[in-house]
């Protein structure tokens, strides 16, 4: 048996913890009749070859994984805000559970990720919301690509959330509020003109400090839309409608980032 889940990335601005997309960069999972762990690609010396790795830790959740051999490829950078541990879960639910129900393996798969926005994008492929352990899939795909803008440095999710202010003034949550309702109408419409208006976020972005998020949204690039802070970065993802220009630019801009024009893709792992 042999799965695929692909890279995610949530937030899209006003989404915080409730929108993702999945994106165009796979990892993979093997699973033969035998015993053993087997890491391929980026990061392998960093992934655990046990029974402690993360796709075998959500494949057991559903099933037994005595007498399996699992053979990960990774291919989705590591602590980058795309979505890499979302997927390695993916890989096992999904494998564990073959055309599974989408919002039972999301509720199994919060035992070993606290929020399900990334996870439900891995699970359905597409444009997804999640709330409260449930999951929609608003869209398949949108007219735009990405291209990711990615550091070598790396970033934690929990350090991250911990720069989050407790509070917000009224002003700023009323405005991201309104961003958000309008980031939905976007996403499920499929309007580049809205979604160049949604994604402008005070809730999060402003307190995870990015010089590139903000060089680039001074300075779009051709084709671009906007810009958005890929998860809790610091990937930054930039939509467009002219992605070759879009990545010939930015490779000009940024020569030691890692630039990836990704498609948003309308599978996940479940297929």
């Amino acid at each position: 048996m042999i799965v695929r889940a692909p890279a995610t990335s949530a937030n899209l601005g006003p989404g915080f913890d409730c929108a993702a997309v999945a994106l165009s960069l796979w990892n993979e999972l093997e699973i033969t009749e035998g015993e053993g762990v087997v890491i391929e690609g980026a990061g392998a010396v960093e992934l655990a070859a046990d029974h402690t790795n993360l796709a075998v830790r959500a494949y057991a959740l559903l099933a037994d994984p005595a007498g399996k051999r699992f053979r990960f490829v990774n291919r989705v950078p590591l602590g980058r805000g795309l979505g890499s541990s979302a997927a390695a879960i993916a890989l096992g639910l999904a494998a564990a559970r073959p055309g599974g129900d989408p919002q039972e393996l999301l509720v199994a798969g919060l035992e070993l990720e606290s929020h399900g926005d990334n996870l439900a994008a891995a699970l359905m492929g597409g444009v997804t919301l999640t709330w409260d352990s449930r999951i929609e899939r608003i869209a398949e795909t949108l007219p735009l690509q990405l291209v990711a803008v990615i550091p070598s440095e790396r970033t934690s999710t929990a350090a991250s959330r911990q720069r989050l202010p407790e509070t917000l003034s009224h002003r700023d949550a009323a405005h991201t509020a309104g961003r958000a309702a309008l980031l939905g109408a976007a996403l499920a419409s499929g309007r580049a003109d809205l979604l160049a208006e949604a994604l402008d976020d005070r809730l999060h972005e402003p307190y995870r400090p990015s010089p590139a998020l903000t060089a680039i949204r001074a300075e779009l690039p051709c084709g671009a839309v906007g810009a958005t802070l890929s998860g809790s970065g610091p990937t930054v993802l930039v939509w467009t409608r002219d992605a070759t220009g879009c990545v010939a630019e930015l490779n000009t801009r940024y020569p030691d980032h890692e630039i990836l024009a990704l498609d948003i893709v309308p599978r996940g792992a479940l297929g």
